[in-house]
């Protein structure tokens, strides 16, 4: 029997919190390094007084937009690779419903995050209370119940003692690589501020071994004689791979069969742009190189990827005569596509396959075909200078196109710098062209496409690689979503970059829609013209004079050529810079080459417009080359 030790159930769980640790491949982190939080009525007794009697135990970070903190912790979380991260505090009401998309954003993407919204009271002494949700056929459901279809985990400490098991329950799954998440634990607010007894044994310290299953011998074996099978095999890298740190594994087993490596938008990176086993992004935003290898591949190995259809460009990248081989440590992605599945860590899954196809045995490749790779490198060669091209930025005084910009800071970075994007049109043309130079330094969040993510996932960045020059790339549309957290790089000082394109508008659902014949309709920002369509002049919106206002120290760039002074003096700083420009629309020659692959997005089977009716006739002889493997 141990002794107890009476706290408040906040305070309980600050300190259970501060003693919980990962541990992989002998390397020991503390879990949970820091407490995002903006206080209302509903955490500011319990868990705001908790972090401030333990604030030298548990750091605490100001926020602006309980969204923005949960993104700032999943920033970090994924930089950390997903063996620390934060959890997030809330008040009741606005401010727990404000986590749902950030909750969302985490789960989909597998990334360790742990919520502690304040609940209403779990006491009732008097109903409703201020923000309480009423539902009159059930009296247990809050508005934190949101948070319940985007968690992994989800509780509500209606007991003080109900806090220890779902305490180590939680943990259990922020450090678990197949359920991990987003992590709820809602705490009513007369329950963060109730007293208990608590056992000593609560706040022990606890190691929890983030593992590395090794694959099924049966399986493993079955995955070998397919390898050994295939003539024209093909990697698809993601996200799995870099977090399991399987780089040097993929490598070498790309090497082992000869087998070029593409990469989804999570996995980009695996392998520097220049490794010749590297052909770029796959789908629909992924290179000529990826895409053609891919309707010809015979073997597709996917090692650590969820098979998006933005990734199998919905069903119609891959021949149907292609067989799948899925590496995955989760087993619901490794049965996809009808394929071998090989459960197992990305890292030991690829060391062991390695080392089998070594291993004498039937139909066993003695080398990689030379013919094979001749082919990919030439195909290669041909899609750098297509890079190169939409780079180039012949004049230095024009105003930069996009993928100038892209240009412009490829020309400036080196493997230490972090490039964050998550949605609009830059992910399509850095996914086509950015050349990635180390294992994390394309940080591109497009499982969930959240726009608003960027900066505050800089910020998460910063604190967890301080020394490193941390880039958030961010359309107007973007910013305009979510920029409030800049006052937090300013109050924090943490010298970010943010580099703001202004193209008046939702550049990619723009071009987007004109495709699917919504002829751009309500995706530019511009005054509405006599017709009523938004038309008419842009908008008088001064974005680089907003985040001045906010505190950052801007640099205005028109021209390419002060475009690359603006960005070399923003690395250089050691302050919160912000670099913005206006873009041009490209031409055919500085502009991104186009999908190299189909996504499918319904078009009206009927219209009026010809536009539409036009886009109707080419979306079904699309989706008439679609399959779904069996």
């Amino acid at each position: 029997m141990t002794g107890t030790t009476t706290l408040t159930v906040a305070q309980a769980l600050v300190r259970f919190l501060t003693v919980q640790h990962t541990e992989r491949d002998g390397e020991r982190h503390r879990l949970v390094d820091a407490v995002w939080g903006i206080f209302g009525h509903g955490n500011v007794a319990g868990i705001g007084q908790a972090l401030l009697e333990q604030a030298e135990a548990m750091p605490f970070h100001q926020g602006r937009n309980e969204q923005a903190m949960v993104h700032a912790a999943v920033g970090y979380a994924r930089q950390c690779g997903r063996l620390r991260t934060h959890a997030v505090t809330t008040s009741i009401g606005p401010g727990a419903t404000n986590l749902v998309t950030g909750a969302a954003l985490a789960t989909v993407n597998h990334l360790p995050v742990l919520l502690l919204p304040g609940d209403t009271f779990a006491t009732r002494p008097a109903d409703p209370v201020l923000q309480q949700l009423e539902v009159p056929w059930a009296g247990d459901v809050s508005v934190n119940d949101c948070l319940r279809p985007v968690s992994r985990y989800f509780d509500r400490i209606t007991r003080p003692e109900a806090l220890v098991p779902a305490a180590l329950q939680a943990v259990r799954v922020l450090t678990d690589p197949v359920a991990t998440g987003a992590v709820t634990l809602a705490l009513p607010q007369d329950v963060q501020a109730e007293a208990y007894p608590w056992p000593e044994e609560f706040f022990r310290p606890r190691v929890w071994t983030v593992r590395r299953p090794a694959p099924d011998p049966a399986e493993l074996a079955a995955a070998v004689a397919a390898v050994r099978a295939a003539r024209r095999p093909l990697v698809v890298a993601g996200g799995g791979v870099r977090h399991s740190r399987a780089e040097d594994a993929l490598r070498a087993f790309a090497e082992a069969i000869g087998a070029p490596v593409a990469a989804t938008q999570a996995g980009k990176g695996a392998l520097p742009w220049d490794h010749p086993a590297d052909v770029g992004g796959i789908g629909h935003t992924g290179t000529a190189t990826a895409d053609t290898l891919a309707r010809t591949a015979d073997l597709v190995i996917g090692v650590g990827t969820r098979w998006t259809d933005f990734t199998t460009a919905s069903g119609t990248l891959f021949p149907p005569t292609a067989r799948f081989l899925n590496l995955n440590i989760a087993p619901y992605d490794g049965h996809k596509m009808a394929g071998l599945p090989l459960i197992a860590d990305a890292r030991a899954g690829l060391e062991a396959l390695t080392r089998a196809l070594h291993a004498p045995g039937p139909g066993r490749r003695h080398a990689p075909d030379p013919a094979y790779a001749a082919e990919c490198a030439g195909a290669k060669a041909d899609w750098e200078a297509r890079v190169d091209a939409a780079y180039a930025a012949p004049d230095p005084t024009a105003r930069p196109t996009q993928t100038q910009v892209l240009g412009a800071l490829d020309a400036l970075v080196t493997g230490e710098d972090v490039v964050i994007n998550a949605a609009g049109s830059l992910p399509g043309d850095l996914h086509k062209l950015w050349r990635t130079r180390s294992r994390d330094q394309y940080h591109l969040e497009y499982g969930y496409s959240c726009m608003g993510y960027e900066i505050p996932a800089a910020l998460g960045v910063a604190l967890a690689a301080p020394d490193r020059p941390v880039w958030a790339l961010v359309g107007d549309g973007t910013y305009l979503m979510l920029p409030t957290e800049l006052v937090t790089a300013v109050q924090e000082g943490l010298p970010i970059k943010v580099v703001i394109l202004q193209n008046h508008g939702y550049a990619s659902i723009g071009g987007l829609s004109e495709t699917v014949g919504g002829e751009g309709f309500g995706t530019a920002y511009r005054h509405r013209a006599a017709d009523g369509a938004f038309t008419g002049d842009p908008l008088p919106v001064d974005l680089a004079a907003n985040a001045a206002s906010l505190g950052m120290r801007v640099l205005r760039a028109t021209t390419v050529a002060e475009l690359r002074t603006a960005l070399a003096t923003a690395r250089a700083a050691d302050v919160p810079t912000c670099v913005y420009t206006e873009t041009r629309t490209p031409d055919t020659v500085s502009g991104a080459p186009p999908a190299q692959a189909w996504w499918d997005v319904p078009v009206a089977a009927t219209a009026t417009r010809a536009a539409a009716r036009a886009a109707r006739i080419a979306y079904e002889r699309r989706a008439a080359t679609r399959h779904r493997p069996l």
